[in-house]
């Protein structure tokens, strides 16, 4: 049976890591924000931690704790279907759902005591986010850019003067 400071340190663990990635959502202006990540962090890890003292202690090991696994990224997946719509021409959504899901997995790696693997993947995810965002806004400027430079490859109108 896990100890209630190891109990406590992994849910805080968790919560710190769900916000982390959260915080750069919120920055994003997105919709799901640091208290979405977070809880779905702690979510994730809680039913971890239950999965597992369940299999081994109140069920006496005949319960298999990987279906509770199963059942968070099934669970996060309909969440983050939520997350995805189309407007217009374009699919909105897309990473939200997606960093959502891997909170989740980070939640359920600390409720299994891999914290340098939850740890190392919240980095990472930090990374992909905060680098895709600064791609994106390159990208708009140097479209921005194009659109107002009369010598940016537009044929001139002929036809006015």
């Amino acid at each position: 049976m896990i100890s209630e400071s190891a109990l406590i340190a992994r849910l805080v663990l968790s919560t710190i890591f769900g916000s982390l990635i959260g915080v750069e959502r919120e920055i994003q202006d997105k919709p799901a924000g640091i208290r979405t990540h977070a809880i779905v962090c702690i979510g994730a890890c809680l039913f971890t931690i239950a999965s597992i003292e369940f299999s081994g202690g109140i069920a006496g090991g005949l319960v298999d704790p990987s279906r509770v696994a199963a059942g968070i990224v099934t669970g996060i997946g309909f969440l983050g279907a939520g997350a995805i719509f189309r407007s217009k021409d374009r699919v909105e959504g897309l990473t939200t759902a997606a960093d959502l899901w891997l909170v989740a997995a980070v939640g359920l790696a600390v409720g299994i005591g891999y914290y340098f693997a939850a740890f190392f993947s919240t980095i990472i995810a930090l990374f992909i986010l905060y680098s895709g965002t600064l791609w994106k806004r390159r990208q708009e400027r140097k479209k921005k850019g194009k659109r107002n430079n009369p010598g940016s490859g537009i044929a001139p109108n002929h036809f006015s003067r």
